[in-house]
């Protein structure tokens, strides 16, 4: 039972997607945190759930796959075919915008707050929030659902963040942002009064004001993407944007539902992004 393989450019362009923070918290760390002592190997793409390690544990199989029939972990030295068990919440992170899913099921499990930064009173947060030391919320900020915040963040003011969100160490979310379930790196930036939903963003990206992630079609159909000269059904009826490290916008930048942009790449003001922006 060969290994699948996977791509997931831009984002894993500068970095290993076993290295890539969901929850702010390495993939190859959660992948640790559910298996603990048990003597299996893992795909390092695989996005465990723990419910489902333990039941295979228990199951007598030696290969735990996923829907798509994929090894997410195994007994011995390699994935054996002929003796499976099937995760019903496990899968195997293949494209990019499994990464958002991976990232839904952790932050909408939250369910005790943990608070080391710095709220203001005026602040209203409406479900659970991990917010890490020397960060900043400012007035007006609404919190709808489970947020994950890094350390050294400022957020606002009047921003609007929506779960299932998780923000890195040392962004900047400016004056009038909403953000609604995205994933965003350490060290981004979004511009005031931008919207980014159902994105993707990596490291040291900013965004210029006024850019906008479109992550809806008009005919309501799942969204398609090109990977490899193929055009791949991201299975999601909601994507925005998937962008790589070091991204810049110009202002007023629109961005098409599921494109993506490769690392250091950059628009201008005004511009529309209708295709993927690659070197």
């Amino acid at each position: 039972m060969s290994l699948e393989a996977c791509d997931c450019h831009p984002l894993s362009l500068t970095r290993s997607i076993a290295d890539f923070p969901i929850a702010n918290c390495p993939l190859v760390r959660h992948q640790r945190s559910v298996i603990g002592a048990a003597d299996l190997t893992s795909h390092p793409h695989a996005w465990l759930d723990r419910d489902d390690v333990a039941d295979f544990l228990t199951s007598g199989q030696t290969t735990l796959i996923d829907a798509r029939r994929a090894a997410l972990a195994w007994r011995g030295a390699e994935p054996d075919s002929a003796s499976v068990f099937a995760a019903r919440a496990s899968f195997l992170i293949r494209y990019p915008w499994d990464l958002l899913r991976a990232n839904e099921q952790v932050v909408s499990l939250l369910t005790e707050n943990i608070i080391e930064g710095e709220i203001h009173s005026s602040v209203v947060i409406e479900g659970v929030i991990h917010l890490g030391p020397g960060t900043r919320i400012l007035p007006g900020v609404y919190i709808e659902g489970n947020v994950a915040i890094g350390a050294h963040c400022k957020i606002g003011p009047n921003c609007y963040i929506r779960g299932n969100t998780s923000i890195g160490d040392a962004c900047h979310i400016g004056q009038s942002v909403e953000i609604k379930n995205s994933l965003i790196l350490s060290k981004s930036h979004v511009g005031h009064l931008s919207y980014v939903g159902d994105s993707v963003l990596g490291e040291q990206v900013n965004f210029g004001a006024g850019t906008t992630t479109s992550n809806y079609r008009h005919d309501g159909r799942n969204h398609h993407s090109m990977v490899n000269g193929v055009l791949i059904d991201t299975g999601r009826r909601k994507l925005g944007a998937i962008v790589g490290d070091g991204v810049h916008t110009g202002i007023n930048t629109s961005i098409y539902p599921g494109r993506k942009l490769w690392p250091d790449t950059s628009t201008r003001p005004g511009d529309i992004v209708q295709r993927d922006l690659v070197f």
